[in-house]
């Protein structure tokens, strides 16, 4: 009996789960989830295993140990999270399942999924391009600073530049650095500084803290301002695993605030050092160079020359008559052989030149227009043909042409 159509394509349980793992894993590699935690299971492995879930389905997912080592807060049953992950199939039970590799709470997960965001349009518009980055100055006279006048970050600042190198001028223009409107007094601060065009440098930056917190810094205001800047920017926001926006946008980045003000400004003590060791240099090339020149003014001293300079002198003056009479004589054969030169070229001159055939006998015929009559083919009877000879000329007319046989 012949099998029908449908029974021939028939898959077997793997390789219809293995198709739809296929397809499920390709379309959904990278997904953001919002639910809330249910079946908590921490494994001895390391390893979480648990469900999201909301009024209208559950989704099971795991974390491996890996990935969860990077969470910061404690997540519980119940509580509402925003992971993200890819989708695959757990094969040997036919289900599908969420692999994270994120997890924030759920207002931090909206943060982080805006963050995404704004950092891909940033990207795509060319603001994270080394090209655009300005170099420090390596000796900044002037710095601007935007912070908050009061928080920590003002004081390492402070500190760190006092210590390292005292000659800079600080100058501060504070402002809020979290909270509703901090983001465009950020912003507006840099374009002040622009406006001023007073300082070499600027750092912006606070310290540590939540997502929330550090937002100011993530805002697309801030972002805009710091790209438009003329003024070289460092970005020094929250702790060394802390990264904001302006840290992709601003010229250097730096992990916390005292190791942005150590990046813009050279160590006083390190130069200091770098000053003795160009001295101590210096010196000794001073001392070479004396004792080179008191040996060959002692060489100059103790030569026959200086000690006879009379016979310096008669010997140039030699010399120089030496010179004076092979000039002369140079000066004459080349007038001699210049006379020369006239004289044959004249000869030359003379033999070619036409009219000196006059002088033999010979004459130059020409037509009426003056064209020199070179066969008697050029003229005929009634013709006026012009006669030159030696002593003058003879205005005739054409009786008769013959022509002669060559």
């Amino acid at each position: 009996m012949a099998l029908s159509p449908e029974l021939t394509n028939t898959l077997s349980v793997s390789q219809l789960t293995g198709k739809i793992q296929y397809s499920l894993e390709a379309g959904f590699s990278s997904v953001w989830v919002k639910g809330e935690i249910s079946n908590l299971t921490r494994h001895s492995s390391g390893h979480w295993y648990f469900s999201l879930k909301d009024n209208g389905a559950q989704l099971g997912a795991v974390m491996f140990k890996r990935q969860n080592e990077s969470v910061r807060f404690n997540p519980a049953h119940g509580m509402e999270i925003t992971a993200h992950g890819r989708i695959s199939v757990y094969a040997p039970q036919g289900r599908y399942q969420l692999i994270v590799d994120q997890m924030l709470p759920a207002g931090q997960g909206d943060l982080h999924l805006a963050f995404e965001n704004l950092k891909q349009k940033l990207a795509a518009e060319g603001l994270f391009e080394q090209s655009r980055k300005q170099d420090l100055p390596k000796y900044p006279e002037r710095i601007g600073i935007i912070t908050s006048p009061t928080g920590a970050a003002i004081r390492d600042i402070i500190t760190v530049f006092s210590r390292r190198y005292p000659l800079a001028e600080l100058l501060l223009l504070p402002v809020r650095v979290q909270g509703e409107g901090s983001a465009n007094e950020i912003a507006k601060a840099i374009d002040v500084f622009n406006e001023r065009k007073d300082c070499q440098v600027l750092l912006i930056g606070r310290g540590g803290g939540s997502l929330e917190d550090l937002w100011a810094f993530n805002e697309e205001v801030v972002a805009y301002a710091i790209s438009r800047s003329k003024i070289p920017i460092v970005s020094a926001v929250g702790h060394e695993t802390d990264t904001t926006i302006s840290d992709f946008v601003a010229d250097r980045r730096a992990p916390t605030p005292s190791a942005g003000a150590e990046l813009i400004v050279p160590d006083r003590e390190e130069l200091t050092s770098r000053l003795v060791n160009l001295g101590q240099s210096l010196h000794r090339n001073l001392l070479h160079r004396i004792d080179r020149h008191e040996r060959r003014l002692s060489a100059i001293g103790d030569s026959y020359a200086l000690k006879r300079p009379v016979l310096l002198i008669e010997s140039s003056i030699q010399k120089l008559d030496q010179y004076l009479d092979r000039a002369n004589r140079a000066s004459s054969d080349k007038l001699k052989f210049s006379y020369s030169r006239l004289e044959s070229l004249s000869h030359q001159l003379n033999a070619l030149n036409p009219l000196a055939v006059l002088e033999r006998g010979y004459a130059i015929l020409s037509d009426g227009h003056g064209k020199v009559l070179r066969s008697v083919g050029q003229t005929g009877p009634g013709d006026q043909v012009l006669v030159r000879m030696r002593d003058g000329d003879l205005d005739t007319l054409v009786n008769k042409v013959n022509k002669h046989k060559k």
